[in-house]
């Protein structure tokens, strides 16, 4: 299967700061990939430079262009969808306003409206609140609302940074199935960051390992979950 999303050698920066050192990672077409790591190896860095928000060098390829020189609002357009840490939805707008906000460059409203209920479909409990204020969702709800508002963008790939961050477990294996759903009958590729490393390892195809910017270990999601070392080592668990 060839990959939706390549990284060559890429190197970030913030300001005089070194964060990333030479990263090769892939998300195959169809796929789910995981990057795995301590707060600080990288992780966030690695989806801030695939979108263009920091400083990096190298090459960064989206089925078959290299988008390292594109900006962030041109990388969304081609269909790459970001979701990042803390949700980033709009606390101040109705639930229905995040999802028209996220759609608002799209001219055919009608296909909106269409794009809105499927969506809807995979969050029946947004589809309860399309009228509340984001703001006094729960937050398992702001985090659904989130993904949501990147389904809406019709996209190809998705980059999820740390979507169980503060949920309770039932909450956080609700998300993951509803992810899993989402992957398989939408065939979005989805590229995971994420702390609770069973759990990502559960739903991934492929992992990778970062430390402190630098890739120290890839695999199959099942070689990393079954190895009892590099679960000890690198997992904690």
């Amino acid at each position: 299967m060839a990959a939706i999303l390549e990284l060559k050698n890429v190197d970030a920066h913030y300001a005089g700061t070194q964060a990333l050192f030479g990263v090769d990672c892939a998300v195959e077409r169809g796929g789910v990939t995981t990057l795995l790591g301590a707060n600080g190896a990288g992780k966030t860095t690695t989806l801030r430079a695939i979108c263009g928000m920091v400083r990096r060098t190298g090459e960064i390829w989206f089925d078959g262009q290299r988008i390292d020189g594109k900006s962030t609002e041109d990388i969304v357009r081609m269909g790459i969808a970001h979701v990042p840490e803390g949700r980033g939805t709009f606390t101040n707008l109705t639930v229905q306003d995040n999802l028209n906000l996220a759609a608002h460059a799209r001219r055919n409203r009608a296909e909106v409206a269409r794009d809105e209920e499927r969506v809807l479909g995979y969050f029946p409990r947004l589809k309860e609140r399309l009228r509340q204020q984001a703001g006094t969702l729960s937050g398992g709800e702001q985090q659904m609302l989130a993904i949501a508002r990147g389904l809406m963008l019709k996209p190809r790939l998705m980059l999820l940074d740390e979507p169980s961050f503060g949920l309770a477990p039932l909450v956080v294996r609700e998300i993951f199935q509803i992810m899993q759903r989402i992957n398989k009958e939408e065939s979005v590729s989805i590229f995971l960051i994420e702390q609770n490393a069973a759990l990502a390892l559960e739903l991934a195809d492929d992992a990778y390992l970062i430390e402190t910017g630098r890739v120290v270990m890839s695999g199959t999601a099942a070689t990393l979950r079954d190895d009892d070392a590099i679960r000890r080592t690198y997992l904690g668990y």
